[in-house]
């Protein structure tokens, strides 16, 4: 039997690469956790989640000064932003969470932490090059787990590689606010960003090639977050085409083709291309270890495994679902399969994710649109915040809850537009993987008054079509001779 270097070897130190290198070396496993950049914690931290949500937090704090007559109160005199403090707090916060993900913390678990640029020599060893440069070391591993991520993906739009536009990597750190902002996409990051920086002060149009943002959430739930983003001042422009993009002086100008064939230009200060993430597939020498590949990402089954057995890939690398979450369990199921030897298969069937706008849009299960691709005949149930206290008492009213059920009555999927949605969800995350009946939800008690209780008011509205039918009030009028409505 050959002699390796190491157990197992990660490449990628994100959600689903630290992941398994703790849990491995924990469990005595020779770890060795490569990492290209020069701090770990993947694009999560450095230029995803982290930095986008605390960006999130300052734009709604300004919203709400800004508005404050809506709550009765004096409009404050505010300043114009001053983007660098926002950038400034934003680091701050990564930098508060980086020792989390320290070397010395996962060395201290037991792994092995190299930092540096790795691509494969062959089947089962490493070519790491030093991040100063120099000669490249060659590391074996009998396992080897791909957490390599993504980049931003960088689209055929004629002229767009002559000028300087930004990403979800370079827009956090940038020194002044844009007076003007385009932002091409229509996706979770750009209706993110979009409303942001509205709110932070720039003028913001988006450029959407589909009818509606958020294309893939059913139309009348992704309404109530476009409707909140144009009320912010944010011009949204759908069914769009991107023709060409240029750059004169300060000003890039994008013109793009509409309905009808007739085109505009658009021209503003600043230009953010945010059409998702790319795989990042292509600095790996993936062809000298004969794993399938393709811009798409790496093919894995449903063990986390490539076409060679003992590489495993996980997180953005597979292009299959772009969440820290999902990367997280994905790194669960090959510490199961790669260290236990037990064999667990990834399932996202109830897997949830989260659009951060205001209100926020959240998902768990099947919505309209995938049901009807999947041919499932469902019926819909539907709350609405308007009727929910605490969302009145918050002066946010707008949205509603929606409940799918199939023709046996089990619940398939639910979407949440409004406040607090993203934490709303983790109710149903309980309740579906917990396979817990409506009637207990309905019976459980919630505080008064929360925004939580439009969970459990749908569960009672639905159940009180049955308890309150025409054939219950006739039971009991026979048994009990009750004298009221029949």
């Amino acid at each position: 039997m050959a002699e390796y270097d190491f157990d197992l070897i990660i490449i990628g130190s994100g959600a689903a690469g630290l992941t398994i290198a703790s849990g491995a070396a924990q469990l005595g496993v020779k770890v060795l956790l490569i990492e290209k950049e020069k701090q770990m914690g993947g694009d999560c931290l450095h230029y995803g989640c982290v930095p986008s949500k605390t960006l999130i937090k300052c734009a709604k704090v300004r919203h709400q000064m800004t508005n404050a007559d809506s709550y009765g109160l004096p409009t404050p005199n505010l300043d114009p932003v001053d983007f660098a403090k926002v950038a400034a707090h934003i680091q701050s916060v990564i930098d508060t969470i980086q020792p989390h993900d320290s070397p010395e913390r996962f060395e201290g678990l037991g792994a092995t932490v190299r930092f540096g640029t790795a691509s494969f020599r062959d089947p089962h060893t490493i070519s790491l090059e030093p991040p100063e440069g120099g000669t490249p070391e060659h590391i074996s591993g009998k396992t080897i787990v791909i957490a390599a991520g993504s980049t931003p993906s960088k689209p055929p739009f004629k002229g767009l590689d002559q000028v300087d536009y930004l990403t979800n990597e370079t827009v956090f750190s940038q020194k002044t606010l844009p007076k003007t902002l385009t932002v091409i996409g229509g996706g979770p990051i750009a209706v993110e960003m979009a409303q942001s920086f509205q709110r932070l002060g720039s003028q913001v149009t988006l450029l959407q090639r589909s009818a509606h943002i958020l294309s893939k959430e059913d139309t009348d739930m992704a309404e109530v977050v476009e409707t909140s983003l144009r009320k912010d001042g944010v011009t949204i422009v759908t069914n769009t085409s991107i023709k060409e993009i240029s750059q004169h002086d300060d000003q890039i100008s994008v013109t793009c083709g509409t309905k009808g064939d007739s085109s505009q230009t658009v021209t503003s200060e600043k230009l953010l291309v945010a059409l998702g993430r790319a795989p990042a597939v292509e600095a790996l020498n993936l062809k000298n270890t004969g794993v399938e590949y393709s811009k798409k990402g790496i093919p894995v089954d449903e063990k986390m495994r490539t076409n060679v057995p003992h590489i495993y890939a996980v997180g953005d690398i597979t292009g299959k679902y772009q969440f820290t979450h999902a990367a997280g369990y994905e790194g669960g199921i090959v510490i199961a399969n790669a260290v236990f030897k037990m064999p667990r298969k990834a399932d996202y069937t109830l897997l949830p994710w989260v659009t951060y706008s205001d209100p926020e849009l959240a998902s768990i299960g099947y919505n309209e649109k995938r049901a009807q691709q999947a041919d499932i005949k469902y019926t819909v149930h539907t709350e609405s915040f308007a009727f929910n206290d605490r969302a009145l008492a918050e002066n946010q009213p707008e949205g509603k809850l929606k409940l799918l059920q199939d023709q046996k009555g089990r619940i398939i999927g639910v979407q949440i537009a409004g406040i607090h949605a993203g934490e709303l969800i983790n109710e149903w995350v309980a309740i579906l993987g917990g396979k817990v009946s409506l009637s207990t939800l309905a019976g459980a008690i919630h505080p008064y008054p929360t925004v939580s209780e439009i969970n459990k008011k749908v569960a009672g509205t639905i159940l009180s079509k049955k308890v309150f039918s025409p054939f219950t009030r006739k039971v009991l009028r026979t048994l009990f001779k009750y004298r009221g409505r029949a």
